[in-house]
């Protein structure tokens, strides 16, 4: 490919998002990163990012053309370790989606893994967004629900998520208990999607009223927050004791409450070492972890 320098040179801007952080990157000078994503620009006939005071941001066909370049770049890296007789190190770039929820748990297992890889570094999205695997976008991606079902992806079972439906005891002195029969008395926690995926909240559709869900959030932490505070009746995950022992159990758990959650890895990365080993490590933090 006579033109993967100008790529490369483009990935590692996207990916920094300057053009000085880029060239040090790439050991080259900055005047040589612009001339390349001039060129590439010009040979497309495209405008690959957008220029600003902080630095360059991809544009939508910038975005298009890194997803591509992301993965054979870290294809390429893969193979020159292999044919140096380095596969079996552990480093470079691991990218890591999960849910926000899992955060408390995610991040202190990657901070071991990386006390064992100092040379690892490792980008932990959060976000609700279905990433591909196919494109790069990720290496492992922890979903949940039921069963991920994408053309070469390799699925694992991870463990089960479970869920207590709770209030504040401020929030319980002034509205009370809840019993099948007072639902609609009562003040609710939902998402803010419509149709949400998450079955806790699918189920809370189903038995609230719209008219008693007082509080929509984007994000299971702004939940818990928000329990909290006092406004409502919201979930809360069944392992988090962070702040939350002294809330109320509003109702016995329901086995609608909980999801089986996924590691999910794409085919073509799944025995390079990093991803093996990453993937073997969550596979042992996760037997430490209060979800059993």
């Amino acid at each position: 490919m006579d033109n993967w320098d100008e790529i490369r040179t483009a990935f590692q801007v996207a990916r920094v998002g300057t053009v000085s952080g880029a060239a040090e990157v790439l050991g080259v000078h900055h005047a040589t990163v612009i001339r390349h994503i001039d060129a590439l620009e010009s040979r497309l006939g495209a405008k690959l990012f957008q220029r600003h005071a902080r630095g360059y941001t991809p544009t939508e066909a910038g975005q298009d053309l890194l997803k591509i370049a992301g993965a054979a770049d870290d294809q390429f890296t893969q193979l020159a370790g292999r044919i140096k007789g380095r596969g079996d190190e552990v480093t470079g770039e691991l990218i890591v989606t999960t849910l926000g929820v899992l955060s408390q748990l995610m991040v202190p297992a990657i901070a071991a893994f990386q006390d064992k890889h100092p040379d690892l570094r490792v980008r932990l999205i959060s976000d609700q967004r279905l990433f591909r695997l196919e494109y790069g976008e990720a290496h492992v991606a922890i979903r949940a629900g039921k069963l991920p079902d994408q053309p070469d992806n390799i699925v694992q079972p991870f463990f089960t998520h479970t869920q207590r439906l709770v209030a504040s005891r401020a929030y319980v002195d002034r509205f009370g208990p809840l019993t099948g029969d007072n639902v609609a008395a009562h003040r609710f926690i939902g998402a803010t999607e419509d149709t949400p995926r998450a079955p806790y909240f699918v189920w809370l559709n189903e038995n609230v009223p719209a008219s008693a869900i007082y509080f929509r959030v984007s994000d299971m932490p702004a939940v818990k927050e928000a329990v909290r505070a006092g406004i409502g009746i919201g979930f809360v995950a069944g392992w988090d004791r962070d702040r939350t022992d002294d809330l109320v159990e509003m109702l016995p758990p329901l086995e609608d409450w909980s999801a089986k959650i996924w590691l999910v890895t794409h085919m073509d990365l799944h025995r390079t070492a990093k991803v093996q080993t990453f993937v073997r490590h969550l596979k042992e933090q996760v037997k430490t972890w209060p979800v059993h």
